[in-house]
């Protein structure tokens, strides 16, 4: 199997490498910005059975976009899986939110996905089968103070992959979106909720 996961150098993303190393003993694409973190994500990747290949990449960049597909394709081929994870999270009432922050927002968490499943969907509809992923949020389908841009932009992403799901249902294509609640992972940083509130990211995963 060969899987694509952005976002995958910490918490959930980390998490859904590691477990496709380990279950299936995939080829794993690990994208993120950090080349650092991906590189302890790949050997950890490695121990659990897996083929890892480390694609630095800022999904916010179209160029750095087209690229990272370029070299998974000319390294493995088509993807069968493609885990539409990365993301950001900025936690700001609506008259403390700069506008600049919201954008931010929007164009990690929803215009990234975007671009990362049109470099890949072509190819996996030639082909008529593959498996899109989408890392929403309790946030997708509902209102929480003080997070307008994460919310908007979930809604968003929760609507981006109802489109995709429609557009390819008869084309051999799945299309999932995951909807969790508070994780443990660095987003959560000083949200201030008890403790056994926050599941684990392996059980995302």
């Amino acid at each position: 199997m060969i899987a694509v996961v952005t976002g995958a150098s910490q918490g959930i993303g980390r998490a859904i490498a590691e477990a496709f190393s380990a279950r299936d003993a995939a080829k794993v694409a690990l994208v993120a910005r950090t080349r650092p973190a991906l590189n302890t994500v790949a050997e950890a990747c490695r121990t659990r059975g897996g083929e890892p290949l480390v694609v630095p990449t800022d999904v916010t960049d179209d160029a750095a976009v087209t690229a990272m597909a370029e070299t998974v394709r000319s390294e493995w081929g088509t993807p069968d899986v493609l885990v539409n994870n990365a993301g950001s999270f900025d936690h700001a009432p609506l008259d403390g939110l700069t506008l600049e922050g919201f954008r931010e927002q929007i164009d990690v968490n929803l215009t990234g996905a975007f671009a990362v499943t049109q470099a890949f969907l072509p190819a996996m509809r030639r082909r008529e089968s593959g498996h899109l992923f989408f890392m929403g949020s309790v946030a997708s389908i509902m209102a929480h103070p003080g997070n307008a841009g994460y919310c908007a932009a979930k809604h968003g992403l929760h609507g981006l992959a109802r489109v995709v799901r429609e557009e390819t249902k008869d084309e051999g294509l799945r299309v999932t979106t995951v909807l969790p609640g508070a994780t443990d992972t660095p987003t959560w940083e000083g949200v201030d909720l008890p403790e056994d509130r926050f599941m684990a990211p392996e059980d995302v995963a």
